[in-house]
C-alpha cells in the first residue's frame, strides 16, 4: 500500500519487542511490545466494517468494487499480522491467512481512525503442536476483543505520541483508562471495555453529569503533576505555540484563496470553506493578536504565571461524549452498588491530556454541550443554546466540589488540591467525632455548606474566564486537521520560495493585491491540477468540504469546526470587553455566538 516503507512481512521483520502484551513488568510498570510497523487504512475508509459475507453484499460489484474488497481483506489479514507481533494475548491462535475477522470502525472520533477488532466467530481450527500432533480450540477461551487506533494523517503536528504513550503508562499504574496492549508506527491496540459510548443526550441527564463531575475530580486528585508539567505552565497554551505557525501557513493560503476568489480572480471549485468566508472571521494576524492580547489579560487575574502553575491539576482536556464509555456490568459486579455507579464511566483518549487549571477543563467539557457529532447535517456546529445554564453548571460544579474520592497526607497533594477547603458530606459523621453541642454543630455545618458554595462559584467564574482559551485551542487544531485539494502542493511551494513566513507572522491581506503575488499564477496551476496529480493516492478517500467524492462516511468539516468555534471566541471577547464590537468586520459581528453566563 501506499504509505509502507516496503512490504509489511519485512517490516514485522526488522523490528518489534521480545515481550507481552499481558504479562511482562518492569519496575511496576508494564512493558508494552511495540513493532516499527506502518498500518495503511487509506483504501478502506469509505467501508465501516464486517466479515466476509457482509463485505460482498456491501461493496458491490465491478472492477473498483473488487479492488475496495481486496483492499478491506489485506488490511484485516495486516492486522491479525500485526497482532501476532505484538503477542496480544490469545491472537497467536488466530491463523495468518484467511481467518475471517472482525474489523468495525467507530464513529465519532475526530483525531483518528478507531476499529473494534473481534476474532473469528469460529476459532475449531487444529493447529500443529511441537509434536506434529493437534490440539482443539474449540474448548478454549476466545482471544477478547481490541481496540484498535490508527493516528490522523495531520497529528504530526498535533500529538507528542512518546509524551501520550508515557502519560497513558502513568494512569495504568492508577488504573485509569484503557490497557495499552501495544503499539506501532502509526497507530496502538488498546483494551476493549464492554461499554456505550455516551451520547450528546447524555450529558444533558442530571444524574449523568454527575457521575462525570466525580470522575473528572477523582482524575485530578488522582494523578499527580510532574515537576517539569508544572514548570511548564498551561498544557492549553504548551498546545496553541506549537501549533501556532502551522496554522499561520495553512490559513494565509486559506485566506489569499478565499479573498481571491471574491474579486474573481481565485481558484475554481464551490467548497463549502470558500463560501463560509475568512476561517476566523478575520485575517489570521489579527485572531493572533487578539489571542495573545487575551492570554496577557488572563494571566494578570492571577498575578502571574507563577500563581498560575500553582494550581494547575492533571487533566483530560477533551471530555466530549464520545470519550467517555459506560461499562455495562453483569452479575454481582461491585459496580452495580449505588455509592459504585460513577465508577461504570470511564474517561478514553487521553491525548491530550496534561497539566491544565481546572476552570478549563469546566470549559471545555461544558462546551461540548454544544455539540452532536452524530447529527444528520453539519455536524461540525456549535449551538451555543445548548451551553449549560447556570442551574446545570451549578450542580456539576458542586458535585465535583463535594467528591473526595480519597484524602493523601498534605504533602502529597497538589498545590491547588491543598487549598480546596476540607468539605463533610453529612453532619453525622461530624457528630461521630465531636461532642460539641446541637446549635454549634449547625453552625459548623452551615460554614461547610458556604465554603462549598463560595468554591463553586468561584470555578464557576474560573470556567467562564479560561473559556476563550479553549475556543482558541479547537480553532488552530481544526486549521492542522483541515485536508484542502491543493493546499499541501501550494504550502510546499511557498516553502520552496521562501515565502514561508510573512503573512503568517503578522501582516494582514492586503485584499486589493489578493492573486497579484507572482507565484499566484504557479499556485493556482498547483492546486488546479493537484486532483489529477493524486487521483490514485486520493482514491476513495474522502475530502474536506466536498472537494472530492466521498461514497462513504461524510469527512468532518475541520474548517467549519474551526471557524464556528472562532465565532464563540469573538462573542466572549465581546462580552469581556477585550474586543470592541467596531473592530470586527460586520458579517463577523453578525455571526458571533454568544452565551451569557
Amino acid at each position: 500500500m501506499a504509505t509502507r516503507k516496503g512490504s509489511i512481512r519485512q517490516s514485522f521483520r526488522k523490528k518489534s519487542t521480545g515481550i507481552s502484551s499481558d504479562t511482562d513488568y518492569q519496575d511496576g510498570d508494564m512493558l508494552v511490545p511495540s513493532a516499527d510497523v506502518t498500518l495503511d487504512n487509506s483504501r478502506t475508509l469509505n467501508y465501516r466494517g464486517g466479515t466476509g459475507s457482509s463485505e460482498v453484499d456491501l461493496l458491490g460489484s465491478g472492477k473498483k468494487s473488487q479492488k475496495e474488497r481486496d483492499a478491506w481483506i489485506q488490511f484485516k489479514n495486516e492486522i491479525v499480522r500485526l497482532t501476532h507481533t505484538l503477542k496480544c494475548k490469545g491472537w497467536r491462535r488466530v491463523p495468518l491467512e484467511g481467518a475471517d475477522i472482525d474489523v468495525e470502525r467507530l464513529s465519532g472520533a475526530l483525531t483518528n481512525a478507531v476499529y473494534v477488532v473481534s476474532p473469528p466467530k469460529d476459532l475449531s481450527q487444529l493447529l500443529p503442536n511441537k509434536n506434529d500432533s493437534t490440539i482443539s480450540l474449540a474448548t478454549q477461551k476466545p482471544p477478547a476483543k481490541l481496540l484498535l487506533r490508527i493516528y490522523g494523517p495531520q497529528v504530526e503536528h498535533l500529538i507528542n505520541r512518546d509524551n501520550e504513550l508515557q502519560i497513558l503508562r502513568r494512569l495504568a499504574r492508577k488504573k485509569i483508562g484503557p490497557r495499552l496492549l501495544g503499539t506501532f508506527t502509526n497507530g496502538r491496540f488498546e483494551e476493549f471495555f464492554n461499554a456505550r459510548t455516551l451520547t450528546a443526550q447524555d450529558l444533558r441527564n442530571p444524574e449523568t453529569s454527575k457521575q462525570i463531575a466525580k470522575r473528572m475530580r477523582e482524575l485530578h486528585d488522582g494523578i499527580e503533576l510532574l515537576e517539569e508539567e508544572r514548570n511548564a505552565g498551561p498544557f492549553i497554551w504548551r498546545n496553541w505555540d506549537s501549533w501556532v505557525g502551522r496554522c499561520a501557513d495553512v490559513v494565509s493560503w486559506l485566506d489569499e484563496v478565499m479573498i481571491a476568489g471574491q474579486q474573481g480572480t481565485g481558484l475554481s471549485g464551490t467548497s463549502a470553506w470558500k463560501k463560509r468566508g475568512l476561517v476566523c472571521g478575520v485575517e489570521w494576524p489579527v485572531f493572533r493578536k487578539a489571542v495573545e492580547r487575551y492570554r496577557k489579560w488572563l494571566e494578570g487575574q492571577y498575578g502571574g504565571s507563577d500563581a498560575v502553575k500553582d494550581m494547575l491539576v492533571f487533566a483530560h482536556n477533551d471530555t466530549q461524549y464520545g470519550n467517555l464509555l459506560r461499562l455495562q456490568p453483569s452479575g454481582e459486579s461491585p459496580l452495580l452498588i449505588p455509592a459504585n455507579e460513577h465508577k461504570q464511566l470511564i474517561v478514553i483518549d487521553f491525548e491530550y491530556a496534561s497539566a491544565n487549571m481546572p476552570g478549563l477543563e469546566f470549559a471545555n467539557h461544558f462546551t461540548e454541550w454544544c455539540y452532536n457529532y452524530h447529527a444528520t447535517s453539519k455536524t461540525y456546529a456549535l449551538n451555543e443554546r445548548g451551553y449549560p445554564t447556570v442551574e446545570e453548571q451549578h450542580r456539576f460544579l458542586k458535585t465535583y466540589v463535594q467528591h473526595r474520592p480519597f484524602r493523601p497526607p498534605l504533602s502529597t497533594q497538589s498545590s491547588f488540591t491543598s487549598l480546596r477547603p476540607t468539605l463533610s458530606h453529612s453532619v453525622s459523621n461530624f457528630m461521630l467525632d465531636s461532642r460539641a453541642p446541637p446549635a454549634q454543630i449547625a453552625e459548623e455545618e452551615k460554614g461547610r455548606e458556604e465554603a462549598t458554595e463560595i468554591e463553586t462559584r468561584r470555578l464557576m467564574h474560573e470556567a467562564r474566564i479560561w473559556r476563550p482559551a479553549n475556543s482558541a485551542q479547537w480553532v488552530a487544531w481544526g486549521i492542522v486537521q483541515a485536508k484542502v485539494e491543493g493546499m499541501d502542493e501550494a504550502l510546499e511551494a511557498r516553502i520552496t520560495h521562501g515565502k514561508r513566513d510573512g503573512y503568517g507572522d503578522g501582516q494582514a491581506v492586503d485584499r486589493s493585491k489578493a492573486g497579484s503575488d507572482p507565484l499566484y499564477p504557479e499556485l493556482k496551476k498547483m492546486a488546479d491540477n493537484a486532483k489529477d496529480k493524486r487521483q490514485e493516492e486520493a482514491e476513495g478517500v474522502a475530502r474536506e468540504g466536498g472537494d472530492a467524492e466521498d461514497e462513504g462516511e461524510a469527512a468532518f468539516d475541520y474548517l467549519g469546526y474551526a471557524q464556528d468555534r472562532a465565532m464563540f471566541f469573538w462573542g466572549d471577547m465581546l462580552q469581556m470587553g477585550l474586543v470592541k464590537k467596531e473592530e470586527l468586520p460586520e458579517d463577523v459581528r453578525a455571526k458571533v455566538k454568544t452565551v451569557e453566563y
